[in-house]
């Protein structure tokens, strides 16, 4: 709505989100030796993306979901690059604030220096399926403050094998916690997250 987010889409029309925007510039940065500190995701960036990163020796930390803690988190560790999945990207060389035409022109200033598409940029970014489920909460029930629930979550996470991650979410707006499990086999977190949903819906009832 008030132009801070871009999502890019490649010319085979596959969409690209933030966490792919934010590889292809770290990794341009990077490049040209421009790149500041480490680069700045959230808990929720895909575990790809750190990945990724890890592999080209960039350093990556995650903070708390929203621009601001992101921004935050830039300031205290001197980083100069950071930004959500949904395509909120700080680029502090140019404003502090998220800025899509910003974000949007890096990018394709970056395809036309290289002469690369958007594909070949992310080629060696592969990206983990998620899977996010809300469930409703009594509104005086803390989720964070659950033994119980950290129990059965980690359960699935010694299941994951340390090729997965769970993150649970109380929203901020409504009683409902966000469960998101993420890792390799989409068919084993389609598998956890069922198991994981059930088990915190007994608890909570």
């Amino acid at each position: 709505g008030d132009g801070d987010r871009v999502l890019m889409v490649d010319e085979f029309g596959e969409l690209l989100d933030g966490d792919q925007l934010l590889y292809i510039l770290a990794l341009d940065l990077k490049s040209r030796g421009k790149l500041k500190g480490p680069v700045v995701g959230t808990i929720m960036s895909n575990m790809g993306l750190e990945i990724a990163l890890k592999q080209e020796n960039i350093p990556f930390l995650r903070s708390d979901v929203g621009d601001r803690y992101i921004l935050e988190m830039l300031r205290q560790k001197g980083g100069n690059i950071g930004g959500e999945t949904s395509g909120h990207m700080i680029c502090m060389d140019y404003a502090e604030t998220g800025d899509g035409l910003i974000t949007a022109l890096q990018i394709l200033e970056i395809m036309t220096r290289t002469n690369k598409t958007l594909s070949e940029l992310t080629k060696n970014l592969k990206k983990y399926p998620q899977i996010t489920e809300n469930v409703t909460i009594k509104s005086n029930f803390d989720v964070m403050k659950s033994k119980d629930i950290a129990l059965v979550v980690s359960e699935v996470e010694a299941k994951l094998m340390g090729c997965g991650r769970v993150i649970l979410r109380p929203s901020g707006t409504e009683p409902v916690v966000r469960i998101t499990v993420e890792g390799e086999d989409y068919n084993l977190i389609v598998k956890l997250t069922k198991q994981l949903v059930d088990k915190v819906k007994l608890i909570i009832r």
